[in-house]
């Protein structure tokens, strides 16, 4: 009887198809029990983004402004015991940001509303932890109101950052109540700024002052911004938008919309991602291999974000560390390139301007954009192109000159459906292969070195039901010299390295690609040679490959003969490390004289007992 009914239920839900009306599943479906690969793959070609991930998908360049107390503190992450009378950009211009970032086309600035520390860049009735209780514009000023007015004034869509996790709320930990804190901020966010086009969480969670980690109420969170702002999408700790798994810049070759991956925020999220063997940083989100195992699907999908700089907030260190152009550029192509939007961080400084050298590089990509894609060489570029698997397209070239850029768009409002194609070029009146590529959603640029041809043929070689292309383009993107010569810190080698009791000689040999892994959470053990004058130190994480033994906490300790240790700093943190695994620069409050430093692991990334080192450098005046 069972088996009766499945069938029926199967045979009901595929006649829509037949009787000539297709049946579209918004931003989610769920496969019917029993149902083979070939009609997964027919429904996950029906799976449509809602009109708000379709809006936001179409904005392709956001741009994220991390500002607040953390700029005044040279950190990272903040522990929430910050001084508010720190906070004070007496040159803060909201236009500033909101021109800078129009002119270089960004379509949405994201703030940093309140980030771990628990500073509020609003006058918030839930703390004073806030810019009410700094000197700037005498406890008076509103961090979010002045930049949504700047967005307004120039056409930008707004949106915001509110950590979940807050180390300054003494309510933290006890989840009931920190739960209704937080819902009072986001009220605020959410009620007081006119419109919110984005809501931006990240997962961070810690322990409260009560020892408890708190629980976050994702449910309720959600249904505010539904009841607030319903035209808001809600991205990585939502079902909206999904983080692409890095904060590299760069996407998947193959990126699925349509995919496997449950949202977090859902409390069945752990249990099936890990069933399916899925997390944000997998290769595959949604082959035909995953549609055959799993039991829904979901329209989500990917933002790539990443800072101009190697941090996130400002640092007058990185002042000239800045990416490179042909950086960026290569980030853009293979982010907005790659079926995602590209969230580019660009962190205002404590003046409250955004530095005059991200603002020039700033302005130097969106020349190059425009430059870019000023000119269409294919004619008819906006036709609609309908097609089966196997058939192949032709686009004619307007004018006989270079090329090395190709643009596809598929019409996404009827789902995702292009798996493989592949380009040739006519050149001299032969066809040459010049280009293969996987999915294409809602837009996908293919690069090739330089030719001059009469047309273009792209065939799509498998395709998960009828395609539908809505533009096509051919370009020419100028190739960039990266004279990325970056000013580094003044780092000292040291003479030797210990990790642990083994010789560590690569852990100093200024070669980020090789690197000394250990068993258990073991000291690293430097010596200078002789006693210098240190203001600082440069640890430096394996950021490909093997990342096991990463050292997030740690205590610093500083000795003259090796025997008697003073300590230095104590159960700090290397902030941000295992999504951003960069060099970390810590600087001490003051310089001190020493020949050995011991830096003490305390707690690993994961929380494995293990340790690792690319580099280590010592910073001296």
């Amino acid at each position: 009887m069972k088996h009766t009914a499945i069938t029926i239920s199967l045979c009901l839900l595929f006649m829509g198809c037949q009787s000539g009306k297709t049946q579209y599943y918004e931003k989610h479906l769920v496969f019917p029990e029993g149902a083979t690969i070939e009609q997964k793959v027919d429904m996950a070609s029906r799976l449509t983004p809602s009109q708000q991930q379709l809006e936001w998908q179409k904005l392709e360049l956001t741009a994220f402004l991390h500002f607040g107390i953390n700029t005044f503190t040279n950190r990272e992450w903040g522990d929430g015991k910050e001084d508010p009378k720190l906070f004070n950009p007496t040159q803060l211009d909201a236009e500033q940001w909101a021109r800078t970032l129009k002119e270089a086309g960004f379509k949405m600035v994201i703030l940093t509303a309140k980030h771990h520390d628990g500073f509020c860049l609003w006058p918030t009735e839930t703390t004073r932890h806030s810019v009410a209780s700094s000197p700037w514009k005498e406890g008076k000023g509103d961090v979010v109101k002045e930049l949504k007015e700047a967005c307004d004034k120039y056409g930008l869509k707004f949106g915001v950052y509110l950590s979940p996790w807050d180390r300054n709320a003494a309510c933290y930990g006890d989840s009931p109540e920190y739960n209704k804190f937080f819902v009072k901020q986001l009220t605020e966010l959410l009620t007081n700024y006119g419109e919110i086009h984005e809501v931006w969480f990240d997962g961070a969670c810690g322990e409260g002052p009560n020892g408890k980690k708190q629980v976050y109420d994702w449910d309720t969170f959600y249904k505010t911004i539904q009841q607030l702002q319903p035209n808001a999408v809600m991205a990585i700790m939502g079902d909206d938008v999904r983080w692409v798994g890095n904060e590299k810049g760069f996407g998947r070759e193959t990126e699925w919309s349509a995919t496997a991956l449950v949202p977090g925020i859902y409390n069945r999220a752990d249990s099936i991602n890990k069933a399916l063997g899925l997390r944000n940083k997998s290769e595959d989100l949604g082959s035909r291999d995953l549609l055959a195992r799993a039991n829904e699907l979901f329209w989500y999908p990917s933002e790539v974000d990443v800072s101009i700089r190697p941090g996130w907030f400002y640092h007058s260190t990185e002042d000239n560390q800045v990416k490179s152009l042909a950086h960026l550029v290569d980030i853009y192509f293979e982010s907005v390139g790659y079926n995602s939007v590209l969230l580019l961080n660009i962190p205002p400084d404590t003046r409250g301007l955004i530095h005059e050298n991200d603002v020039q590089r700033l302005r130097e990509l969106g020349e190059y954009i425009d430059r870019t894609f000023a000119t269409d060489y294919s004619q008819d570029g906006n036709r609609k192109i309908v097609g089966k698997e196997g058939d192949s397209f032709e686009i004619t070239m307007t004018e006989n000159v270079p090329i090395n850029t190709l643009m596809l768009q598929e019409n996404i409002a009827e789902g995702q459906r292009i798996e493989e194609f592949t380009v040739e070029a006519s050149i001299n009146g032969v066809w040459e292969t010049i280009a293969e590529g996987t999915t294409v959603g809602y837009k996908r640029l293919v690069r090739f070195n330089d030719i001059v041809a009469d047309k273009l043929r792209v065939t799509i070689n498998r395709t998960r039901a009828d395609f539908s292309i809505l533009r096509t383009g051919l370009f020419y993107a100028s190739h960039i010299i990266d004279e990325n010569s970056q000013a580094q810190e003044n780092l000292f080698t040291p003479k030797s390295c210990l990790v642990g009791d083994k010789n560590a000689a690569e852990a100093i040999d200024g070669n980020v690609s090789t690197a000394v892994h250990e068993n258990g959470l073991v000291p690293v053990l430097i010596d200078l040679g002789e006693i210098k004058e240190i203001k600082g130190f440069c640890y430096t994480p394996v950021a490909e490959g093997n990342t096991e033994g990463t050292i997030f906490r740690y205590n610093l300790y500083h000795s003259n003969d090796g025997k008697s240790w003073q300590n230095i700093v104590r159960n700090a943190e290397f902030s941000n490390i295992k999504n951003n695994p960069i060099p970390q620069f810590v600087t001490l409050d003051k310089p001190l004289k020493a020949k050995y430093l011991k830096l003490e692991p305390i707690e690993e990334i994961n929380g494995n007992k293990l340790t690792s080192i690319a580099d280590f450098g010592v910073m001296i005046p």
